[in-house]
């Protein structure tokens, strides 16, 4: 199978967790703590995978220079968009209570929250295409802590759509549609990058590095800590030493 085609097969695995926290969230009521508890091991186990597996990947092909500027101007990019989409109601996207408006609260804020989704996704689908590229294979912890994270992502961000009124068909079309582009973008990040020189894709992944870490400040995080409270850390710190693991089985 070729290694495009295998971009884009991981992309979507690693996707289809959004669908799989819509499932749960739509099956399930569960409490805002217990969902708090989940997303602080997501947020943890996906800044380990940022640190060990995609920063040291960057630095390895491209150095200081290129990395340090890509990481920071990803996070700059990322927080200047969230601040456009939130200003149109997407600010509390991954929220499981009742921060979400509803359209009727904040008419266009159903596309603001389906954007948001789809800013939030990109990053960290692209950057498994990019491991791809040079002969290497995809890199495990990278799948799997983005699925992971996506779990709780899915779950919280559609407990508050549905709290805000939202249909299942809404909820369940939106992740459909994040998983197919999530695939893509995979994709887009191997076929896309595949010639370019060792500098540009260690700038590329940074910024995809940086816009997940600016993901996690501004949207997983807050979740965790208002209703995890005292135990936010502890349990960020438990996801952040599993996929620590990984990485080192895996290498």
């Amino acid at each position: 199978m070729p290694e495009w085609l295998w971009a884009g097969i991981w992309g979507f695995v690693a996707g289809s967790a959004l669908l799989i926290g819509a499932a749960v969230a739509d099956l399930f009521t569960l409490g805002k703590r217990t969902i708090a508890y989940i997303m602080a091991f997501g947020s943890g186990v996906l800044i380990s995978a940022l640190s060990f597996d995609l920063m040291a990947d960057a630095y390895r092909r491209g150095g200081f220079d290129s990395t340090s500027i890509g990481f920071v101007g990803g996070a700059t990019i990322y927080s200047v968009l969230n601040w456009l989409l939130s200003r149109h109601g997407a600010k509390n996207r991954k929220r499981s209570g009742g921060q979400q408006p509803s359209e009727k609260e904040n008419p266009g804020s159903g596309m603001a929250i389906a954007i948001g989704a789809l800013l939030d996704g990109i990053p960290e689908s692209m950057v498994i295409g990019l491991s791809l590229i040079g002969g290497g294979s995809v890199g495990f912890v990278t799948v799997i802590a983005i699925f992971i994270s996506n779990v709780p992502e899915g779950l919280s961000s559609s407990a508050g759509m549905k709290k805000a009124g939202r249909s299942r068909l809404y909820i369940f079309g939106l992740w459909s549609a994040i998983v197919l582009i999530s695939a893509i973008a995979a994709l887009i990040g191997y076929a896309g990058f595949r010639g370019a020189s060792g500098d540009f894709i260690a700038a590329i992944t940074a910024v995809a590095a940086g816009a997940m870490l600016a993901m996690l400040a501004d949207t997983m995080i807050p979740e965790a800590f208002d209703e995890a409270r005292n135990w936010a850390g502890l349990i960020t710190v438990l996801g952040f030493l599993t996929a620590f693991v990984l990485t080192k089985l895996g290498g």
